[in-house]
């Protein structure tokens, strides 16, 4: 074991004393080492110390929506990049080169929003913060209007913009966000920062109203479909392709690690706005590409969501079916207008201990969703279910939940979240 020589500096003991703080919070979060059967989506091995002896497990939590991480053609797809091309990029795109894939899968992503062009970042995560930061930093004055339940990379873009300022506006609450866009300088460069799918809670925003207040007010819409692209609209452009109103909104972003299986980040807008982005992004210009092989898997991926909505549609079904067996067994959850079924804990000891008590006993694994990821009292297990999920997966779901789920309190949480 090395030892620093600095172990004396003050942050060794902030460490400790943090650590503790968050073990006692019952918020202490543990890796549940798991490798996913492909042929066997959504079970997966429960790994051990012993390599010889694996379990397997059911798992609820995966945000590969619709198996598309599995599929045999996007598989195929990577491997025949890494034969072709190798395992890496080697390097950022102005530096290595852009690949021809890269290119394909930027305008692909593009066609799918209806925009001019689009722009790969090498995570969701990344594509947020970068874009969002940089064009906060692009003229002096920006006010970014950011609603409430706005994901950890969109504030940290925003967060990051040195200069600009910040009105944060009630969750989905469009008189809210028109009084306060109404309170900010006329001649101020305006940006309001929203989610389609909200991927704790499920809610969906009104996106065609707040265009609209974008409009009125001579705001830039910047509109995260991360939770929404492959799964909604004719061929999975999200929300705002199935609400009609992708034209309306200026800047879309996505993912390429949910919907479409994959890995990788993306935003989609008009030339001008891409040009800038791809000048001036530091988390663009100053990172790897993304391999290959991983842009080449997810063009797959794209191709196959955008032609094949049976996906869709065997997603939703299995989402209905789901629900109406936890109505049946008179399990409390969350009602939400998306694919997520939050089943709410209420208590961040408990939520983990039902989570571990899922995964000893019956194999199944619910990952348990804490502070600070929700707020204090409305810890919960975040339930996906997926194309892959038979009903007899979701029998025994039902059946541990009913076995571990303390009824009376559960119900009185989820009516007090709803409320």
């Amino acid at each position: 074991m090395h030892s620093s020589s600095s172990s004396s500096h003050p942050f060794y003991a902030y460490c400790r004393e943090k650590l503790q703080e968050i073990e006692q919070q019952g918020r202490y979060r543990r890796f549940t080492p798991l490798s996913r059967q492909s042929e066997h989506y959504p079970v997966y091995d429960k790994n051990t110390k012993d390599p010889q002896k694996t379990t397997p497990v059911v798992v609820w939590s995966s945000n590969d929506y619709l198996g598309m991480g599995v599929e045999p053609e996007v598989m195929q797809a990577a491997i025949d990049a890494i034969n072709h091309y190798g395992a890496g990029a080697g390097g950022t795109r102005n530096i290595a080169g852009t690949h021809p894939l890269h290119a394909a899968l930027e305008a692909e992503l593009a066609d799918l929003h209806g925009k001019e062009a689009g722009l790969l970042f090498v995570s969701g995560y990344v594509s947020n913060q970068a874009s969002l930061q940089t064009i906060l930093t692009s003229m002096p004055g920006w006010i970014t209007f950011s609603d409430q339940q706005n994901h950890a990379s969109m504030i940290a873009g925003i967060k990051g913009a040195r200069g600009s300022s910040c009105v944060i506006f009630k969750h989905n609450d469009l008189q809210d966000l028109e009084e306060k866009l109404a309170s900010a300088p006329k001649d101020a460069p305006k940006l309001i920062a929203f989610e389609s799918v909200y991927s704790m809670d499920g809610d969906i925003a009104d996106i065609k109203a707040i265009c609209a207040l974008a409009r009125k007010y001579q705001a830039l819409t910047y509109l995260d479909e991360v939770h929404a692209v492959g799964l909604y609209g004719k061929q999975g452009g999200g929300v705002s392709e199935r609400d009609q109103v992708a034209q309306e909104v200026d800047i879309i972003e996505g993912t390429l690690a949910k919907g479409f299986g994959v890995h990788g980040g993306y935003v989609t807008a008009s030339r001008d706005i891409i040009e800038f982005l791809r000048l001036a992004a530091s988390g663009f210009i100053f990172t790897t590409a993304l391999p290959p092989s991983i842009a080449a898997a997810a063009l797959a991926s794209v191709r196959l969501v955008r032609r094949q909505n049976w996906r869709r549609e065997k997603l939703f079904e299995r989402v209905n079916c789901f629900r109406q067996k936890l109505r049946q067994a008179g399990i409390p959850f969350m009602q939400t207008e998306s694919h997520i079924v939050p089943v709410m804990i209420g208590d961040a000891e408990l939520c983990k201990e039902i989570s571990r008590r899922l995964l000893e006993e019956y194999h199944l694994y619910a990952t348990p969703i804490n502070y600070p990821t929700v707020p204090r009292g409305t810890e919960r297990l975040r339930l996906t279910p997926n194309p892959f999920h038979t009903d007899a997966m979701m029998d025994d779901m039902v059946h541990a939940l009913k076995q571990l789920l303390p009824k009376q309190e559960t119900a009185q949480i989820v009516a007090k979240a709803m409320a």
